[in-house]
């Protein structure tokens, strides 16, 4: 079961940290992503990180302002964001499986999400 932690209420320019937890599962065997949804929009791939922890695939969206990473020995992956803007509004979900990529079909099991909302 996964467990998407840390959303919350900023101002433009702030940042957040994410947290995905997982319990039950050999983390490290898995791929972890991060995407979010909007109201009204459909659901937009926000970064992944490979199963060792040193190769990650932002979107163009977010690349330069979040970080993704993971420790595999607390089975924990981190989504740290700054500069965050009103566009980052939405929520937000992280998801693992064996695929390394940014198609949400391809990913095997999912947190419940979490709210991010920055305001103007």
């Amino acid at each position: 079961q996964l467990q998407a932690s840390g959303g919350g209420l900023v101002q433009t320019g702030g940042s957040l940290r994410l947290s995905c937890t997982t319990s039950g599962r050999t983390f490290s065997t898995y791929v972890v992503g991060w995407f979010r949804q909007a109201p009204g929009k459909e659901r937009e791939f926000v970064t992944a990180i490979g199963r060792s922890g040193i190769s990650t695939i932002p979107a163009d969206s977010v690349k330069g302002r979040f970080t993704i990473s993971r420790d595999n020995a607390k089975n924990t992956v981190c989504l740290q964001m700054n500069s965050l803007r009103p566009e980052d509004t939405a929520v937000y979900y992280c998801a693992v499986g064996s695929y390394y990529g940014p198609d949400d079909d391809e990913y095997d099991y999912w947190g419940q999400g979490t709210q991010v909302t920055v305001s103007s």
